[in-house]
């Protein structure tokens, strides 16, 4: 059996391993990226929030990526009723970039391994990981071709950035139930014809339906739309009694005073794809010569677009730590690695967890607005939940809900 030699081995080409691929490949690393799907393909995640950019950026992608004139999303609109909450990622707190794209996935991803297999970067697509097998740091991973033809790579270092592949997640019986009740979705993409002139037609909205239930609207730069419903799953699965997932996106819809008359009885780009119960968690980050990434790790909900942030943020740093141990440093991954990816996890959880109590949609559509408060939420949403000078960052874990409480005796008093 042929065996090829590499200092770090990646599994999976998204947004996690292209970044991770794009950095190592500028440092010199001799790197292997494999890839179970043949792209382009479509997944979720296709709204990106502000801190991506700076590993876009850092992995050497930014300026192809630019070329291509994704959607730019300056912020983001949540409508609830006639009431409407629009957050500017140029008015936040901190430093940081002010703006990012909305994407269709299938297009992103292929623009990134294009970019990087234009720099030489040694990509394998519809190439399956059968086994891994450890031995100290050292791997050796049987992978399969789409010709059926099994083949061995010995790696140094192992960066699993699979998202719902979940490749060692699986085979080291990793996987943990999330934290998070669970909610399921619905999406598809439609030709929008009857978009908008002007910033309605462009903007990323998200159309509560009920507390736990909403709809999301990405307008894209092709002029094709992403449309998809977000609930728990007990909503989800009844809103078509025979079961179909098309006419359950169909009802979601009609469900949606504000983009029913946009997007009803419009054909579907394609059969809408279910994600059920979709939160995911594990029990480590990492071990012995690998490292989890982005969705081989935990995903959490949509509802703010943290997906594709996490697995830049995870993919791009266990690409340094790996090559700094490589290099001959000795890594604390607990303390590098596992725990500041925590905390950025437990920061947006917690506002997960508040959207769906009530919580911070208190905060989202109390009047008058508090401008520092909106601020530093933005900061939150913009992705930048390591920065502990934001203290809706360094308290997260009460100060959404303490604040909604008083805010709400507040009313209680006036009435």
């Amino acid at each position: 059996m042929n065996i090829e030699n590499v200092d770090i081995l990646i599994i999976g080409a998204g947004p996690s391993g292209s970044v991770a691929a794009g950095y190592l490949h500028q440092k010199g690393a001799k790197i292997k990226v494999v890839e179970k799907q043949k792209f382009p393909r479509v997944v979720v995640g296709e709204s990106l929030i502000p801190r991506v950019m700076d590993h876009f950026e850092e992995a050497g992608l930014l300026d192809a990526l630019n070329t291509y004139n994704f959607q730019k999303k300056p912020g983001a609109r949540f409508i609830r009723g006639k009431e409407v909450c629009i957050f500017d990622f140029s008015n936040k707190f901190g430093k940081g970039w002010d703006w990012t794209w909305q994407i269709p996935r299938a297009d992103f991803d292929k623009a990134m391994t294009d970019e990087l297999e234009r720099k030489g970067v040694n990509i394998s697509f519809e190439t399956e990981v059968i086994h891994v097998e450890f031995n100290g740091t050292d791997s050796i991973t049987t992978i399969k071709n789409k010709e059926g033809i099994l083949s061995q790579i010995h790696a140094k270092f192992l960066i699993d950035c699979s998202g719902y592949g979940r490749v060692l997640p699986r085979q080291l019986k990793l996987e943990t139930p999330s934290k998070l009740s669970p909610h399921s979705a619905i999406f598809t993409h439609i030709n929008d014809v009857r978009s908008p002139e002007g910033i309605e037609g462009t903007q990323i909205s998200f159309d509560i339906i009920e507390r736990e239930v909403w709809l999301w609207v990405i307008p894209f730069s092709n002029g094709k739309t992403s449309v998809g419903i977000v609930g728990p799953t007990a909503y989800i699965d009844q809103l078509s009694a025979t079961g179909n997932i098309e006419e359950s996106l169909k009802n979601a819809i009609r469900l949606s005073d504000y983009y029913v008359q946009r997007f009803e009885n419009l054909p579907f780009e394609f059969a809408p794809i279910h994600l059920k119960n979709y939160s995911v968690s594990v029990s480590q980050f990492f071990g012995p010569g690998y490292a989890l990434t982005g969705n081989s790790t935990e995903f959490l909900d949509p509802v703010f677009s943290s997906g594709v942030c996490f697995a830049t943020e995870s993919g791009i740093l266990a690409a340094k730590l790996a090559w700094r141990e490589l290099n001959g440093e000795t890594i604390d991954w607990t303390k590098e690695y596992a725990e500041y990816m925590q905390y950025g996890i437990d920061v947006f959880s917690t506002y997960v967890s508040e959207w769906y109590t009530g919580n911070l949609q208190t905060l989202f559509y109390h009047q008058p607005e508090n401008p520092e408060v909106k601020q530093k939420i933005c900061a939150v949403l913009a992705g930048y939940v390591w920065n502990k000078e934001n203290n809706f960052v360094a308290k997260h874990s009460n100060i959404i809900k303490n604040m909604a409480y008083m805010l709400n005796m507040g009313k209680e008093t006036e009435a």
